[in-house]
């Protein structure tokens, strides 16, 4: 697996920033679902076409899981969902709670190593589409949420094989490294949306942890949201506690399931603390690029940029084995 970084791209904070200035708008217009959880609550789903034509009942199924703050109009999203439908696939992502622009309505969200919204999400298209292949990607922190999910349901995944891409495997490493240098620029972007959402729905919160607006405000980095809001709404005594806890980088050996990551060398919101450095099992395909930033991985030209995930995916997938068997 080769991936040439963008002539005149190849510094890591160009191939993270570029893409969101390339495409500014998504690529088609989803067909979208609102899915009801054992809690009530909902889970917005975003459709590459609507699942109930008789012509999508026998099509693979690509399945999306996206990154912290993520949506449909993220570039890598609606781009790889695209890419896979143009190739004959199914495409859906499901919105992790609170991410589809309207607040939820229970007093939770989303994080890391919340695998119990996607494990209802799968039962649910597993009912649907119960013969299908099934591919899931998770990209950066739907990544890590991934890893954790295989590592959790390992005997019973629901899926034919997975994708993790950009995924930050050691939470706290990462939480202190987009706390450096240029990386701050991240974090104050991811921070000032998840403030914004929080605001949003403050009133739910507060029926769960003690918070006010002036203490979401003071609010500075990433992990001082974890320990305010992140942790204690989903049962963790802090921040630490929930990265302790929520890392797959200690889980990957129970990964059972084919699976392909990928890393990039130069990810602007990593350390080395993501790179596996024990045996993994068979079944994953581990790859560490030099170049890609953070779910990156433009190629071509700065002019010209191409997606190669979007290029090379589908024709990953297309030469697996086991993909042509289950056809």
């Amino acid at each position: 697996m080769t991936f040439k970084p963008a002539f005149g791209g190849t510094t890591p904070h160009i191939q993270t920033l570029l893409p969101r200035w390339v495409r500014r708008e998504p690529l088609f217009s989803p067909h979208r679902e609102t899915l009801t959880t054992p809690d009530d609550d909902i889970l917005s789903l975003a459709w590459s076409e609507d699942p109930c034509l008789p012509s999508v009942q026998i099509k693979p199924l690509f399945i999306l899981f996206h990154g912290l703050e993520g949506n449909f109009d993220s570039p890598y999203a609606n781009g790889l969902m695209h890419a896979f439908a143009q190739q004959g696939w199914l495409a859906v992502m499901m919105h992790f709670r609170g991410c589809d622009g309207q607040p939820n309505r229970r007093p939770r969200a989303y994080h890391s190593g919340e695998t119990s919204d996607p494990r209802y999400f799968l039962e649910q298209v597993s009912l649907r589409f119960p013969g299908n292949y099934k591919m899931a990607a998770g990209i950066s922190l739907g990544g890590n949420m991934l890893a954790n999910y295989l590592a959790e349901f390992a005997d019973e995944p629901l899926l034919n094989s997975a994708t993790i891409i950009s995924a930050p495997f050691d939470l706290g490493a990462c939480s202190s490294r987009i706390n450096q240098g240029f990386s701050r620029l991240y974090q104050t972007y991811l921070l000032s949306s998840l403030k914004k959402n929080a605001y949003r729905k403050l009133d739910t919160l507060q029926q769960a942890i003690p918070i006010t607006q002036p203490l979401i405000h003071q609010l500075k980095t990433l992990q001082e949201f974890d320990d305010l809001i992140t942790a204690p709404l989903h049962g963790f005594s802090d921040a630490q506690d929930y990265y302790q806890q929520c890392s797959a980088i200690s889980k990957l050996d129970r990964i059972r399931l084919p699976t392909l990551i990928l890393h990039a060398k130069d990810d602007p919101f990593m350390t080395d603390a993501v790179i596996p450095n024990t045996p993994l099992p068979k079944t994953i395909h581990y790859q560490l690029l030099e170049h890609g930033g953070h779910v990156g991985f433009l190629s071509g030209s700065i002019l010209r940029p191409r997606f190669w995930l979007e290029e090379m995916l589908p024709q990953y997938y297309r030469e697996k084995r086991y993909y042509r068997e289950k056809r």
